[in-house]
Parts: structure tokens; C-alpha cells; sequence
């Protein structure tokens, strides 16, 4: 069975996300905020199904208006009956979805309980799950908003942990971006027998960080996450390319201190000329490495500017993107009339 797993981008979401992981084998992970990415990360769901497999669609943490839960509904129903074995399911806890979860079946409200602990109450009874149940009991109690828990404490410095994980992009690296989001809660769960445990995790958030993204050496978090980035994109990098007038470039999305990066991927990468890190806003920064003038592309693509080496702008009316190849088609028609 192929499990498909969309959740919100909040501790509730990834935390519920992680029950599943402790369950199914061959599953993608893929993460929503609210308005237009939704359906769009419905769709990509929807056109990833097979016809000769099982297909489980899990929705948690996210509240479908009556609009999108009938687009969904009606889809699946179509592909059903064109012979589609799918099985769909929604979880949620947000009272706004009240009209939704009187139709659909499939859509499961309790305001009473956060998304992460109904999805691990909705799974324990058929499977095992594993040691997680104090982390979910303390995503349950921050999330809504028991003080007087014994655990409230504990799940505000795990809301810190993940609100403040954003060194990889989930644009640009969504697999990668979830993966590191599980594994930090992973690795705060460990904190919970300890005694004043949410005092010692909030002393080790930093050092957590640092043990997920040591390659050899240790060394500064921006040092050590840069490396960790460069690793990634030399693996990517050619799914990641663009060229200007025949000169070979990567292109990035989102992704924090592009400088450091962009410098280091240079010098570790000689057949490219020139780096771009494009934000979800339309700006850009271009840096090179003395084998071409950036200024001249931002010039050329956004009538942008700055110096040989380091340039950047902004290309105006540019259209949200909720996946990387969006993105980069966007960036490849500019640069090809340019």
C-alpha cells in the first residue's frame, strides 16, 4: 500500500506525521499551509496515485472548506470508478471544519484532542507504534493549550524547536525539510524522562541541531548547515541547472544565507559560473565567482544590479510557487529572453 500523508506545517502537523512514520514502510510526506497550496498539494497526491497499487490519502491537522472537501470527494470518487483502490481519510480538530465533517464520511473532526494525538488514538488500536506516546501526549497539551498539564512545558519548547527548524527550505528540499523535523522531535523525545526535561531540551536545542547536521566535523551551525546544503545540491545539481547565454548556473528557492552557500557551491563546483537563490517574493541574489558578471543577468532578467560578483532584484508580478520546478521554469523563460 502507498501511503500519501499531507499535514500542516506546525508541531501538530509534523507530529502527527510522525505516528505514521512509525507505521508505514512506503509513504511520502508532504506539508500544507492554508489557501491556495492545498489543493495544489491535493492535486499532486491525486496525480501520483496507481492503478495497480493500494492508495491511502491521510489529511491531518489541515480543515478542508466545503469547496476543497468536495473537490476532493468528487475526484476521488472518479477515480474509483475508473478503478482506482483508494482509501481516503482526514483527521482534524479545527472547529471551522464543522460543516465539511457533517457531509464527507471521510473527515474525521474532534475539537476535544490536537490532529498529532487523534491520529496516534486513530492508529494505536490496529498497529504498533512505537515509544512516542509522552511526545504526542506533550504536542497534545501545548497545542491545545492545557497549562495545567504536566507536559504543557515540555510541548512549548518542542512548538520552539519546530517553529525555529528552518535551515532546510521545504520548497527547495520538502522531502529532506520533513525528514529533519521528524528527527529533531526523534531526538527532543529523549529529554522526556528526564527530570526538569523541557529546561535541558531548551539548553540543547542548539547542540541538536548540530548533531543533525555534522558530515566529518564539527564546526559553527551556518558552517556546518552550509556544508550540509553544498552536499545536497552537488548531488542535485544536475535536476538544478539553468544557463545564461550558454553559461551553466544552479538555481535555488528559499533558502536562508544564500551568500555562504552560494560561495561555497562555487568553489566546490568549477564548471558553474553562477549561483541564484530565488525567494518566494520574486527577489533574487545571483553571486559568481570572478567567471561572469551577475550584475548583468540581474540587469537583464529584472533590471536589477549590484556588483560583478554579488547582484540581485526583483521580478515583478511573480506568480506564488509551491513546488521547486515551478520555480525554475519561471527563472528559465526570463533567462531565455534575456
Amino acid at each position: 500500500m502507498r501511503v500519501f500523508h499531507l499535514s500542516h506545517t506546525d508541531l501538530d502537523g509534523y507530529g502527527a506525521q510522525l505516528v505514521t512514520k512509525n507505521i508505514f514502510e512506503n509513504i511520502e510526506f508532504l506539508n500544507s499551509n492554508y489557501g491556495a497550496e492545498i489543493l495544489i498539494r491535493i492535486d499532486h497526491i491525486l496525480n501520483s496515485l496507481k492503478k495497480d497499487e493500494k492508495n491511502f490519502i491521510l489529511i491531518t491537522d489541515l480543515n478542508l472548506n466545503i469547496n476543497e472537501a468536495r473537490y476532493l470527494d468528487e475526484r476521488v470518487k472518479e477515480l474509483k470508478n475508473s478503478g482506482y483502490d483508494i482509501k481516503l481519510q482526514l483527521l482534524d480538530h479545527h472547529a471551522s471544519g464543522v460543516d465539511s465533517a457533517k457531509i464527507f464520511e471521510w473527515y474525521y473532526l474532534d475539537v476535544t484532542r490536537s490532529a498529532a494525538k487523534i491520529t496516534y488514538d486513530f492508529f494505536s488500536n490496529s498497529y504498533e507504534i512505537g515509544s512516542i506516546k509522552k511526545l504526542i501526549d506533550a504536542i497534545n497539551a501545548v497545542d491545545i493549550w492545557l497549562q495545567d498539564d504536566h507536559l504543557f512545558e515540555f510541548g512549548k519548547v518542542l512548538m520552539r524547536l519546530l517553529d525555529e527548524a528552518k535551515e532546510l527550505n521545504r520548497y527547495m528540499f520538502p522531502k529532506e525539510s520533513t525528514l529533519y523535523k521528524h528527527e529533531l522531535l526523534t531526538l527532543a523525545s529523549k529529554f522526556l524522562e528526564k527530570s526538569k526535561g523541557h529546561i535541558l531540551l531548551d539548553d540543547n536545542i542548539y547542540l541538536l541541531k548540530k548533531e543533525y547536521f555534522t558530515i566529518e566535523k564539527r564546526d559553527t551551525l551556518d558552517n556546518m548547515v552550509a556544508n550540509y546544503i553544498v552536499n545536497l545540491l552537488s548531488r542535485k545539481k544536475d535536476n538544478l541547472t539553468i544557463f545564461y547565454q550558454e553559461k551553466k548556473g544552479i538555481l535555488t528557492f528559499g533558502i536562508q544565507n544564500s551568500s555562504l552557500i552560494g560561495n561555497s557551491f562555487l568553489k566546490q563546483n568549477l564548471d558553474f559560473y553562477f549561483f541564484m537563490n530565488l525567494n518566494g517574493n520574486g527577489s533574487f541574489s545571483l553571486r559568481a565567482n570572478n567567471k561572469i558578471d551577475v550584475s548583468k543577468i540581474a540587469y537583464n532578467i529584472a533590471k536589477g544590479g549590484g556588483h560583478p560578483n554579488a547582484s540581485g532584484g526583483k521580478i515583478e508580478n511573480f506568480k506564488d510557487c509551491f513546488f521547486y520546478h515551478q520555480a525554475k521554469e519561471s527563472i528559465e523563460e526570463l533567462l531565455k529572453n534575456s
